[in-house]
């Protein structure tokens, strides 16, 4: 867990990205884009980040884990107050649609190199190869 300074001061930028695991450039891009704040600089030059910042980033990280854009973020986060349940849900469910129509293409051409590779095993030494000549048949059909 985050160990903060003495005083409850916060932490650095590099003790907040190794607590994230992330690199700390990362931390700088999310304040760029506006998905993490720019903490002041209270005590002399140096920002100190606070828990919350901490858990900002995981659940960051976590959304993308999950297939979300760093914009679906940002948006998750706008709705992340509690109130917004129904919206975040068709936000969900609209991921949960990308995903299964991926794993449905997936599962095509898994199906097409299984068959590519079936052919392979078939075909004769010296005829050519059977993948390369069904790409290219594939080519002239389109």
């Amino acid at each position: 867990m985050l160990k903060t300074p003495n005083s409850g001061q916060g932490i650095r930028i590099g003790e907040l990205a190794k607590a994230a695991r992330v690199n700390v450039e990362t931390i700088r891009y999310y304040q760029r884009i506006g998905l993490l704040s720019l903490p002041k600089r209270d005590y002399g030059s140096i920002r100190r980040y606070s828990v919350d910042d901490l858990k900002r980033v995981r659940f960051v990280k976590r959304a993308q884990a999950l297939g979300f854009s760093l914009d679906e973020v940002a948006l998750l986060l706008g709705l992340s107050d509690g109130k917004h349940c129904a919206e975040t849900k068709v936000l969900a469910e609209k991921k949960l649609k990308m995903v299964e129509e991926k794993i449905a293409d997936l599962a095509a051409i898994q199906k097409a190199l299984k068959g590519l590779v079936t052919k392979c095993a078939k075909g004769s030494r010296g005829c050519g190869c059977p993948i390369i000549d069904a790409l290219v048949e594939d080519e002239a059909r389109s």
